[in-house]
């Protein structure tokens, strides 16, 4: 079975098991799981017609186990003119929350 959702304007496809990296955002401190209700769309995957919400499936849920905060990997640029004496390098790293996806709830 899977299911797509939107979170932080991302509609990101899941099956039961997946882990997924969302936008970091603020989760209280003993937070365990996250429920998206959200739900566009819910198939079972072997071929059954899916369910499709306009926009959102009313009763469907995605529940998440939190597995705690990840890094992506580190994005270098730079700012180059040649010949005179100017270079400019910055970089990034973009924060993530990482979830696993422990079930999916069709309406």
């Amino acid at each position: 079975m899977y299911a797509i959702f939107e979170d932080s304007g991302t509609q990101i496809k899941v099956n039961v098991g997946d882990i997924v990296d969302l936008d970091s955002r603020v989760v209280e401190e003993g937070t365990k799981a996250l429920t998206f209700d959200k739900v566009l769309a819910v198939g079972a995957g072997d071929g059954n017609a899916a369910k499709i919400g306009m926009p959102y499936l009313s009763g469907a849920t995605v529940t998440a186990e939190v597995m705690g905060e990840a890094k992506g990997e580190k994005l270098r640029t730079g700012k180059y003119k040649r010949r005179k004496g100017y270079r400019r390098q910055a970089g990034h790293r973009q924060e993530y929350l990482r979830v696993k996806i422990t079930a999916i709830k069709a309406a």
